[in-house]
């Protein structure tokens, strides 16, 4: 038995189909069609479980609702994120944007545990000298609450176009109104 090398490789006792012996065998690659044919041509499918890659045309998006004055600031942004990311799903492909909607109420009324009320900072800066600026939870979430949760999802996404896509499916609201019931938000379990 001479096999040339490049097309074959020895493999390890195979059982024959319809004997109760163990069956020497040698295995030949096939590309196009995806399936080992051994000596004895017994033809073996190899892709019974071949993964399903998601598309944007097959993305059902549902609409979840989140009530973040009873929740803790990072703790709920993580479970956001990973809603937004659609990392929830089985069938989650990290190329496609395959998350759902998610809607923040409360937003002013997070909770944050320790002193990072006081302690925690928000930079920025104007890009002139000396134009960096701060300022703290606290001052934040009397100015712009909404910012605080958005900032933290932001955060945990991908940093890319696709990054920005998911973020814009994040929905948040200071209140506890919002101008999504025709989407009738399902509760998030966080």
């Amino acid at each position: 038995m001479c096999f040339e090398s490049a097309l074959f490789s020895q493999k390890a006792f195979v059982i024959a189909a319809n004997q109760s012996t163990f069956a020497h065998a040698f295995e030949r690659r096939s590309v196009s069609s995806g399936s080992f044919i051994i000596e004895n041509q017994v033809e073996v499918d190899t892709l019974s479980y071949k993964t399903k890659s998601f598309r944007k045309e097959d993305v059902n998006r549902d609409w979840y609702v989140v009530d973040a004055a009873e929740h803790n600031l990072g703790r709920m942004c993580t479970r956001i994120a990973e809603v937004l990311r659609g990392k929830h799903r089985p069938e989650y492909t990290p190329h496609v944007d395959c998350g759902d909607h998610v809607i923040v109420l409360n937003a002013d009324k997070v909770r944050m545990t320790g002193n990072k009320i006081d302690q925690k900072e928000y930079l920025r800066y104007s890009g002139y000298p000396g134009g960096q600026k701060k300022a703290t939870a606290r001052e934040m979430l009397a100015k712009k609450p909404e910012f605080i949760v958005e900032n933290a999802v932001r955060g945990m996404l991908p940093k890319s176009k696709l990054g920005r896509a998911m973020f814009r499916k994040l929905h948040v609201y200071t209140g506890t109104e919002h101008p999504h019931q025709a989407q009738q938000p399902k509760p998030l379990n966080v």
